[in-house]
């Protein structure tokens, strides 16, 4: 059944004024970090208080209600996330109890390092899986979408176009349209409910949106076009929607690519940090 996440936001336009006025005072990020627990504690089926300690923890998996559900597997057999430096596993008993053996000395810091990744590909071979993906996640850093923090050249670009916000429903005329495929999924269990476009001459230079992956975790995916790229466009949208999922009362969360340079850049200029990288298996087909 799909999950529902109903989002009544009307389309506006913008003025340069309107900006400085909705920006919210960014919120530290021992906030952040004690809401991040309550998610992880969700997702890897163990308490907010493992999350936050220094000790890897392995836990048969059982979906919990509030969970992060975006591209969600029909069954989790493995997957792991570093978080303070240490490990959360989680998945079927018999895989977890291999990882335990294998891992419950094992730091964080460099697990994701090709080497133990070879490793764990071994490790799942015979369970006919494999890893499927390796992701860096960032979090708002303290202050990170204050006014204060949103610099010149980035006020300076946004001067240069209009903001057009979207709501659940306007979103669905994007349905189909590659331009924006990472802004919107589209994902019945991870419903997009908020989106903002750079638009320049009727153009849509750029495009975020946010996907409710849980009722308290909103991920933002990112589109620009390749001639707007230097232009500020993507940390621009992604800072102004971060300050709307904010004011919707959800902690907005940002995922990329461990070698896409750009995007990951794109998040720290809006004011993201990594805060915790995760790993998902699937099946050998």
């Amino acid at each position: 059944e799909a999950a529902e996440y109903t989002v009544k936001h009307v389309m506006k336009g913008w003025e340069p004024q309107s900006l400085m006025r909705s920006i919210m005072k960014g919120v530290p990020t021992s906030m952040y970090l004690e809401e991040l627990s309550r998610q992880l504690a969700l997702d890897y089926c163990c308490s907010p208080a493992d999350v936050a300690d220094s000790n890897n923890h392995f836990t048969l998996y059982i979906p919990q209600e509030g969970r992060r559900r975006f591209q969600e597997q029909t069954v989790c057999r493995l997957k792991i996330a570093v978080v303070h430096g240490k490990l959360l596993v989680t998945g079927s008993e018999e895989i977890v109890a291999e990882c335990r053996k294998r891992y419950a000395d094992v730091t964080g810091e460099w697990f994701f390092d090709i080497k133990r990744l070879r490793e764990l590909e071994e490790l799942l071979a015979p369970f006919g899986l494999r890893i499927a993906q390796v992701h860096p996640f960032f979090l708002p850093e303290f202050d990170g979408i204050s006014s204060s923090d949103f610099s010149s050249p980035l006020l300076s670009e946004a001067l240069n176009f209009e903001l057009i916000r979207y709501d659940q429903d306007a979103i669905l005329q994007f349905r189909g349209d590659d331009r924006f495929d990472q802004a919107f999924a589209f994902d019945p269990d991870a419903p997009d409910v908020l989106g903002i476009a750079a638009v320049r001459d009727g153009e849509i230079l750029g495009m975020a949106g946010a996907s409710a992956d849980s009722p308290l975790f909103w991920q933002i995916g990112i589109n620009v076009t390749p001639h707007a790229r230097e232009m500020h466009v993507g940390s621009t949208l992604v800072r102004l929607l971060a300050q709307d999922i904010l004011a919707h009362g959800a902690i907005p969360y940002y995922g990329t690519s461990m070698s896409h340079i750009a995007s990951q850049r794109v998040a720290h200029r809006a004011g993201f940090a990594v805060a915790w990288a995760e790993l998902i298996t699937e099946e050998v087909w």
